[in-house]
């Protein structure tokens, strides 16, 4: 892995760690969710879908969650500019403005804010259906099938666990057949669809099993967390995620390019907190 792409994954992490402490959503499964959608990618585009961004938001996904919530987040521009038909499409009137705001979809600080703030209103809902605490894996079906289909799956599944999955939702089988086929072509139950999810929050939050049993909504942080391995390390003295990053980038340029005496100065003074940070990050991402 480049320099580069260790210190983009860095700035991505910092970002989903700065939404979790600011909203109160666990920080594993966010990342988790990132990781399952777009591998830590904030510029990836689904071939199948409107989908785009680290949290694969389609089109009227995203527009509804900064309707509702980006004037809380300083996107009130964006807020105010998105309407409602009366058949309840979410519009936008210009089209320089519609674009702008889809677009927030691959900045990773929004998408990271906007995935937790959508987290949060869809535990909050689906707990009152199921009359239990929602996990992460019923939130990652909110956010795979909408809020109303994961109603219906999660309802049905709690009777008819063995249901073909694909039959009830037949357009995201066509758009999503790995998900709900085997290689074989056989159809996955709705309880091998969900399990699947499961085992795939479980192996790409960082701490094993955490996004399956996270709390939600309004969780608070006492600091802010970056995830490194099988610990969750918390910056002690208001180092944050990114000073560790770029502390460590520079320092790994600085050895691998010999760079000049000016600049070895500040490299070789980090803080203790920076130091710590910086050298798990790289022995997490291989560097």
């Amino acid at each position: 892995m480049t320099v580069e792409s260790i210190a983009a994954q860095g700035r991505i992490q910092s970002a989903i760690a700065r939404a979790a402490s600011r909203t109160g959503v666990d920080f594993n499964y966010l990342l988790g969710q990132a990781k399952i959608e777009s591998g830590l990618r904030a510029d990836a585009h689904a071939g199948t879908s409107s989908a785009s961004g680290l949290y694969q938001f389609i089109e009227q996904s995203w527009l509804a969650v900064v309707k509702k919530h980006g004037a809380e987040h300083g996107l009130g521009w964006a807020a105010d500019s998105i309407g409602q038909t009366s058949s309840g499409r979410l519009t936008v009137s210009d089209g320089a403005t519609r674009a702008a705001i889809l677009q927030l979809r691959n900045n990773p600080e929004v998408a990271s804010l906007m995935a937790a703030e959508h987290a949060s209103d869809n535990a909050d809902a689906l707990q009152g259906t199921l009359g239990r605490t929602a996990t992460g894996t019923d939130l990652y079906m909110a956010h795979f099938l909408g809020l109303g289909g994961a109603r219906h799956f999660l309802t049905t599944m709690q009777t008819s666990p063995d249901r073909s999955a694909a039959s009830l939702f037949p357009a995201a089988a066509r758009a999503n057949r790995n998900v709900f086929f085997e290689r074989d072509g056989s159809a996955r139950s709705l309880s091998e669809v969900y399990s699947r999810f499961a085992d795939k929050l479980g192996a790409a939050g960082a701490t094993g099993g955490a996004a399956e049993a996270a709390p939600m909504p309004r969780m608070q942080f006492a600091a802010q967390t970056l995830n490194m391995g099988d610990a969750t390390v918390i910056t002690g003295s208001g180092e944050s995620a990114t000073d560790a990053m770029a502390w460590a980038t520079s320092t790994l340029g600085h050895f691998r390019t010999a760079a000049a005496n000016t600049q070895s100065a500040s490299l070789l003074r980090p803080t203790p907190d920076t130091a710590r940070l910086a050298y798990m990050m790289l022995a997490r991402f291989g560097g």
